[in-house]
C-alpha cells in the first residue's frame, strides 16, 4: 500500500491562499475518484476539491475557517500500490468553480473538474478528524500495560425520596424553611414569600431556592415560559466572515456621505403595470430595478466620475467606460452581489432579463467568480421589507451605492389639495474623498428627474 498527499491547487489565477469552508470527508472514509474532498473558498466563490484517486483516507488537515496556502497538504489517502512505496505528492483533480460550463469529453479524468458548488459560500462547523502520528521509524510506539487488578464495586447511589407536587402557601401564609436556607436567602438577596417549597406543607429546602436562583420566581409570568440560559458560539467562517471583512474595510476606509431623495413614482408604476400586461420571453414582467439601472446608466453618462474604483493606496480613481452595475443579492448563505456587465448595452427588458438569471445563480450557488466580480457601482435593495430610509454601505472599492426604499402611498400637496401618490425614497451613499457633496445631489437629482418622468428613459439623447 502506498499514501498520496493531497494539496490545496491553484484555484485561480493570482490567487494565494483559500479559506477551507467544509470538509466532506473524515479519517476513515473510503473514497472514489471524483468523490468530494474539501471545499475552499476564494473571493466569495466556492470551489469544490475532489479526489484524484481511489483508497481510504488516513489523515486530513486544516480546520473550518483557516487560511491555508496554495500547495498546504489537507489529506492523505492510502492507495493500493507496491508496499513501502514512498509517499507521493499528488495534485488533485483542477477544480472547476461553481456555475462553469462542462469540460471537453474527450479529456482524461484527472484533466476533468470538480462539479459546481451548490452553496457558495455555505459552511458547516464539523471539525477534521486527525489520524494519531507515528514514531520516525513509521510504526506505532507499543507501551506494555500492567496487569489488571480487580476494581471494587462502584458505590450504587441511594435514589433520593421523589417529591410530590409543590404544596402552594395560602396568600399571607410564613413560609416554611431551615435556618440555614434563611441565610442563605438573605445573602443572595431572595424574598422566601417569593419561593415556591416542594417539601412537606410547602417547605422550602436548598434545591428550592437553587431552583429559583436559576429560573426566576415561578408564576410571575404566563404559563408555560421559563428563563433560558446558555450561550451558543457560531465561529464566523466562509462567506459570512468575507462579508464582516468587506463591510469593516469599507466602513473604515470610506468616509460615507448619505444622500436621501423622496421620488414620486406614480408615473413609473403606471407604465410599469402597462408593459407587464402581456409578458413574452423576450419581454417578461418588470420590477422598479431595470428601470433604475437605465436611470442609473443615463446619470453616469452625464458624471462618469461616479462609475469608478478608487485605489486608495495607490491613490487612483479608475474611471470605467462601461457601466457594471452590481445587485447586492440576499442568499441563504448571506449577501453577495452579481453583476449585470454593460448595463450600456442593454434595455428596460435585456436589464431585467440578465438581472433575473444572475439571481437566481446566486441564489441557488452556481454564480461563477465572472458573476460575482467586476462590478463598478451597485444597487442595493430590501424591496418591500425596506425602511422609509437607510444607508447602504459602499461596496468597496466602489465610489456609489444607490438604495431602493420602501414604496408607500402617501399624501403630496399638489397645489390645491392633498392626494395619494405613490412615493419612495432613494438613499445613496457616496466615497466623500472622491465625490464632492455637490456633485453626488446633481446624481441623485437626475435620477428623481428619470423616475419621476419615464418616458424620458425610451429616448435616446
Amino acid at each position: 500500500m502506498a499514501e498520496r498527499t493531497i494539496k490545496l491547487p491553484d484555484v485561480g489565477e493570482g490567487i494565494a491562499e483559500a479559506e477551507l469552508v467544509e470538509w466532506h470527508v473524515k479519517v476513515g472514509d473510503v473514497v472514489r475518484e471524483d468523490d468530494m474532498l474539501f471545499a475552499v473558498m476564494t473571493d466569495k466563490a466556492t470551489v469544490e476539491i475532489p479526489s484524484p484517486v481511489e483508497g481510504e483516507i488516513t489523515w486530513t488537515g486544516g480546520e473550518i475557517g483557516e487560511t491555508l496556502a496554495i500547495g498546504s497538504a489537507l489529506v492523505r489517502i492510502k492507495v493500493a500500490g507496491e508496499a513501502g512505496a514512498a509517499e507521493e505528492d499528488a495534485a488533485p483533480t483542477p477544480p472547476r468553480h461553481a456555475g462553469e460550463g462542462p469540460q471537453d469529453p474527450s479529456r482524461s479524468t484527472q484533466d476533468r473538474g470538480a462539479p459546481p458548488s451548490r452553496n457558495p459560500g455555505a459552511s458547516f462547523e464539523t471539525p477534521s478528524a486527525r489520524a494519531p502520528q507515528d514514531d520516525e521509524g513509521g510504526g506505532a510506539r507499543a507501551t506494555s500495560a500492567p496487569a489488571a487488578t480487580p476494581k471494587p464495586p462502584a458505590p450504587v447511589a441511594k435514589a433520593s425520596p421523589s417529591r410530590g407536587p409543590a404544596s402552594r402557601r395560602s396568600p399571607g401564609e410564613k413560609p416554611l424553611a431551615s435556618p440555614a436556607v434563611r441565610l442563605k436567602a438573605r445573602e443572595a438577596g431572595i424574598d422566601l414569600r417569593q419561593v415556591q417549597g416542594s417539601g412537606p406543607g410547602g417547605r422550602i429546602g436548598h434545591e428550592d431556592l437553587d431552583a429559583f436562583l436559576t429560573r426566576g420566581p415561578e408564576g410571575s409570568g404566563p404559563a408555560g415560559l421559563a428563563r433560558r440560559t446558555g450561550t451558543t458560539d457560531v465561529k464566523v467562517v466562509g462567506l459570512r466572515r468575507r462579508i464582516a471583512e468587506k463591510m469593516a474595510k469599507s466602513k473604515s476606509r470610506i468616509p460615507h456621505i448619505t444622500i436621501v431623495e423622496e421620488v414620486d413614482v406614480s408615473a413609473l408604476e403606471d407604465l410599469r403595470a402597462a408593459l407587464n400586461r402581456k409578458p413574452t420571453a423576450e419581454r417578461p414582467k418588470l420590477t422598479i430595478l431595470p428601470f433604475l439601472m437605465r436611470a442609473m446608466v443615463r446619470a453616469l453618462g452625464e458624471q462618469p466620475s461616479l462609475n469608478a474604483i478608487y485605489d486608495d493606496d495607490a491613490g487612483i480613481v479608475h474611471q470605467h467606460a462601461g457601466i457594471h452595475v452590481g445587485i447586492a443579492t440576499q442568499t441563504p448563505s448571506g449577501l453577495v452581489v452579481p453583476v449585470v456587465q454593460h448595463a450600456e448595452a442593454r434595455d428596460v427588458w435585456g436589464c431585467a432579463i440578465e438581472l433575473a438569471r444572475l439571481a437566481e445563480r446566486a441564489r441557488d450557488g452556481t454564480a461563477s467568480r465572472d458573476e460575482l466580480t467586476g462590478s463598478t457601482i451597485t444597487i442595493t435593495s430590501l424591496g418591500a421589507l425596506g425602511g422609509i430610509a437607510t444607508t447602504p454601505v459602499i461596496n468597496y472599492p466602489e465610489v456609489a451605492i444607490v438604495g431602493v426604499n420602501k414604496m408607500m402611498v402617501r399624501p403630496v400637496w399638489d397645489g390645491a389639495a392633498f392626494v395619494p401618490r405613490k412615493m419612495m425614497n432613494l438613499s445613496s451613499s457616496f466615497d466623500h474623498r472622491v465625490i464632492d457633496g455637490w456633485d453626488a445631489a446633481v446624481f441623485v437629482q437626475r435620477l428623481k428627474e428619470l423616475l419621476e418622468t419615464p418616458a424620458m428613459l425610451f429616448i435616446e439623447s
